[in-house]
């Protein structure tokens, strides 16, 4: 069975109320002011919380890094673009969608959806034929991002362009193109793409974008890490919309 690792994770999770918990388990000697929100929460839904020694916690963890607290539950299913379509229609504010392709790394990803939370967008696409990271080392480097932001993964075009029909701009980030994310209205409902190192966008994803931006930079380095190079440019999109609604105040 799938597990989760580490408090904000797990409170998260609980919180969030898509997973089936089997049992959190604790290490006993566990500091209770460090995971006594996760067992006031458990308690309320039920969930059961046993008290364990280390040895038969760390059996179940993928490390030493778990903080004394273990929960073993379901998968975290992932959101449909319907739903996605449906909380761009229902959202106040121009939505901001991350699409990205080519990643490979779980704690990468991890830490570009935590970004993506904290940065404002709406819901997160994967275009990935197979789904094929540990959700564990996903999850802990998001610290709760991961079961707050819907997920939705795409194995094909055709979602794109039902979001393009929506109204939503698809801007691909690319190296050495003429407009950089400073020059790009990111203040329009939008959809950004962003590739991994190895490969970035793919050809079949550049083939419908609407426009692309770059990412300034100086030195030799050949181009940003994906959770680097995502949280630069979902930055700027927040700069950009937090000016035009103090401009239209």
């Amino acid at each position: 069975m799938p597990h989760l690792e580490g408090r904000q994770s797990i409170l998260a999770a609980l919180r969030a109320r898509q997973r089936k918990f089997q049992v959190i388990l604790i290490r006993h000697g566990t500091h209770a002011q460090g995971v006594d929100e996760v067992v006031a929460t458990a308690n309320e839904l039920g969930v059961p919380v046993r008290y364990v020694d280390s040895r038969e916690l760390d059996s179940f963890a993928h490390g030493s890094s778990h903080g004394g607290i273990v929960a073993m539950c379901s998968a975290k299913p992932r959101a449909a673009i319907g739903d996605v379509m449906e909380r761009i229609r229902s959202t106040s504010e121009p939505a901001l969608l991350l699409l990205l392709e080519g990643v490979d790394d779980a704690r990468n990803l991890g830490f570009t959806l935590r970004s993506a939370e904290a940065l404002g967008v709406h819901a997160v696409l994967i275009k990935k034929h197979l789904w094929d990271f540990d959700e564990t080392e996903v999850a802990r480097p998001a610290s709760g991002a991961y079961e707050r932001l819907p997920l939705v993964q795409i194995d094909d075009l055709e979602p794109l362009k039902q979001l393009q029909q929506l109204g939503l701009q698809l801007i691909g980030c690319l190296a050495n193109v003429n407009r950089t994310i400073y020059d790009a209205d990111f203040t329009r409902p939008t959809i950004l793409a962003i590739g991994g190192e190895k490969r970035g966008l793919s050809g079949a994803v550049r083939s419908i974008c609407d426009g692309f931006v770059t990412i300034p930079s100086r030195g030799d380095a050949s181009s940003l890490s994906l959770s680097h190079a995502g949280a630069i440019a979902m930055a700027e999109a927040m700069r950009q919309r937090g000016k035009s609604r103090t401009l239209g105040q």
